[in-house]
C-alpha cells in the first residue's frame, strides 16, 4: 500500500518545504484541496488557495512524490481548461500528477452555492460523466470531438499530451455502495472510497474495503491497474495520526495494515490542524504509518 497526506487546510504559506519534507518523510504522494470558499453555518470561511499554482511550486521543489487534488469539481470547471493545467502539471512534475474528480461539496461551497454553479446533484453527474470523457479523449494528442448534452468539442487537438501513459490516473470518487456512484468509479483507475451515510471523518472499514474490492473485481472489465484508496483523519493540534490513534503511531499502522490487507491500495491521511502549522509539519515529517 502507498501512502499521500492531504492538505485540507490553508493557512500554510510554504507549499513547497511541506512537499519537500513529505518527500524526505517517505509519503507517496501530497493531496491540496480543490475548494473555493467552504463555509457553513457553524464553519466561518478561512484561507484557501488555488491547488493548481500551489501544485506548480510544489512539483518544482520534489523530485519524486506524486501529486494532485482533493477534489476537483468537474462541474464548474471547463473540461477543455482542466485537460491543459492537469497535462502541463503532468509535464512540470516529470508524469507525477494525479487527477482526484467528484461532485463536490455543493451546499458548503460558495463557489457553487454562491456564485450560480450547478447544484442539481443529477446534473453534476452528467457535467461529471461528460467532462472525464473530454478529458481523457483530449489527454491523447489526437483530434477529439464529442456532441453532448452539455458540451460539444469539435476535432480539438490538445498538445502537448501528459508525460504518462496511457494518461494522468484519474480517481472517482464512489459512494459505497451506491450503484451508480460505484458504475462511474470502475471505468476509470482509481476509486476514492467514501462510505454511504458515514459522517465526516469516519474511518473506512476493512470489511467495506473487502467488500468495494469484490465489486471492483466482478465488475471492471479493463486489464489496467486499478487503485482503492481509503482515508483517515486526524484532529487536533497534538495529535499526529488517524482520529482516534492520538500519540501513538503504532495503532496507526495497524489501523492502516488492515485496511492494505482487505485489499486498499492507497491510504490518504488527513490532518485538520490549520491553527497549528507547527504541529502539521511534525505530522509530515514523522512519515506515514507504514
Amino acid at each position: 500500500m502507498k501512502y499521500a497526506c492531504v492538505i485540507d487546510d490553508g493557512n500554510f504559506k510554504a507549499f513547497g518545504d511541506l512537499a519537500r519534507q513529505a518527500e524526505d518523510a517517505g509519503w507517496d504522494a501530497i493531496f491540496i484541496a480543490d475548494a473555493i470558499c467552504i463555509e457553513t453555518k457553524d464553519t466561518p470561511a478561512y484561507e484557501w488557495f488555488d491547488p493548481w499554482v500551489v501544485l506548480a511550486v510544489m512539483a518544482a521543489r520534489t523530485e519524486r512524490i506524486q501529486l494532485g487534488t482533493m477534489i476537483t469539481p468537474v462541474s464548474r470547471r471547463r473540461p477543455w481548461k482542466l485537460a491543459r493545467e492537469v497535462a502541463t502539471l503532468d509535464q512540470l512534475s516529470g508524469g507525477r500528477m494525479i487527477l482526484c474528480v467528484g461532485l463536490g461539496a455543493a451546499s458548503d461551497d460558495g463557489g457553487f452555492c454562491k456564485v450560480g454553479e450547478q447544484m442539481d446533484l443529477k446534473v453534476r453527474a452528467e457535467l461529471l460523466d461528460e467532462g472525464l470523457e473530454i478529458v481523457a479523449g483530449l489527454w491523447k494528442g489526437k483530434p477529439f470531438s464529442l456532441a453532448g448534452k452539455h458540451y460539444k468539442v469539435d476535432k480539438m487537438t490538445m498538445l502537448p499530451r501528459p508525460l504518462q501513459k496511457p494518461r494522468v490516473p484519474i480517481w472517482v470518487v464512489g459512494v459505497w455502495p451506491k450503484e451508480k456512484s460505484m458504475r462511474r468509479a470502475v471505468n476509470w483507475d482509481g476509486v476514492i472510497m467514501q462510505k454511504y451515510g458515514a459522517a465526516p471523518g469516519d474511518k473506512d472499514r476493512p470489511e467495506d474495503v473487502r467488500a468495494l474490492k469484490e465489486y471492483v473485481s466482478a465488475m471492471r472489465t479493463r486489464k489496467s491497474p486499478f487503485d482503492i484508496a481509503v482515508q483517515l483523519f486526524s484532529e487536533g493540534a497534538k495529535q499526529a495520526g488517524p482520529k482516534g490513534a492520538g500519540k501513538d503511531r503504532s495503532r496507526a499502522r495497524d489501523e492502516a495494515a488492515a485496511l492494505a490487507d482487505a485489499g486498499a491500495t492507497w491510504l490518504m491521511e488527513h490532518f485538520l490542524s490549520a491553527k497549528d502549522p507547527k504541529s502539521f509539519e511534525r505530522w509530515i515529517r514523522q512519515g506515514p504509518p507504514r
